[in-house]
């Protein structure tokens, strides 16, 4: 599987957990069977563009959102920068000033 492949799969477990939505529901709205999500998310399917556009739009998200990176771990490494590096800074800033 491609590194395009492979982020889309990511991307739509990470969106569709964020959103508290089961395959079942998700393949309600999309109009299609829950093993069509399933397939996709174990990487044995790929869904068709229409199915893309119909999975963002269930998902409230653009179709490059699901293509563009890895959102999870994109979300993961930004709280990491905020606890590691920014959260220290505003710590010391409280400090010294009051």
């Amino acid at each position: 599987m491609n590194k395009y492949a492979s982020d889309f799969v990511e991307n739509l477990i990470f969106y569709r957990t964020k959103k508290n939505m089961s395959q079942l529901e998700l393949s309600g709205i999309c109009e299609c069977a829950k093993s069509t999500i399933s397939g996709i998310e174990s990487r044995k399917n790929y869904p068709s563009f229409e199915l893309i556009l119909k999975i963002a739009y269930a998902l409230e998200i653009t179709p490059a959102d699901l293509f563009l990176r890895n959102a999870s771990h994109s979300v993961f490494a930004t709280r990491k920068v905020i606890q590691d590096e920014f959260m220290p800074y505003v710590s010391k800033f409280f400090e010294e000033h009051f």
